[in-house]
């Protein structure tokens, strides 16, 4: 098991850390938008965009290749890797709709990470602590994965967001 903190330094920009170490950064292009780029501690970038009819999809891009995509489904958001050319899916679900709390499982229905919103918003940046488990901790592009769940968690609470309000 591990632990991670993700903060935000200000509405465009989150860091994500463990044990005091940076592990990399999530970073908009503007407000709440779709388009972002992810940075890892060893200098790999990679950039999140939208794709599909309505932009209902956002792919994860090295380069021109997909290495992850997702979307919203009624039982959360549905996230499939390509890592290594070996295809896998997973499920990111709250534990109720108001819930600030996020739970990654695979195929199987196995819990690989929480997730948890720190609801103390400071200044509107927000915190996230995230728990992972050894399985998870194994995984080879972890970083990676993280910093997009940090993506999907912030889509899933703007489009519930936008829901809500209308």
């Amino acid at each position: 098991m591990a632990n991670y903190i993700a903060k935000s330094t200000n509405s465009l920009s989150f860091y994500l850390t463990s044990d005091d170490e940076k592990i990399g950064e999530l970073i908009y292009e503007k407000w709440y938008a779709s388009n972002a780029e992810l940075k890892s501690s060893n200098g790999a970038n990679f950039h999140l965009k939208p794709k599909g009819i309505w932009n209902s999809k956002i792919e994860l891009k090295d380069g021109e290749k997909t290495i992850l995509e997702f979307k919203l489904g009624w039982n959360g958001i549905l996230i499939k890797t390509f890592f290594q050319d070996s295809e896998k899916s997973y499920s990111l679900r709250t534990e109720g709709f108001s819930s600030n709390k996020f739970i990654l499982t695979n195929s199987e229905k196995k819990e690989l990470l929480v997730a948890e919103m720190d609801t103390k918003l400071d200044n509107l940046n927000y915190k996230y602590s995230i728990r992972t488990t050894d399985e998870f901790e194994s995984f080879r592009n972890k970083d990676i994965l993280i910093l997009a769940l940090l993506h999907c968690i912030n889509y899933y609470i703007y489009i519930t967001t936008i829901v809500s309000v209308k």
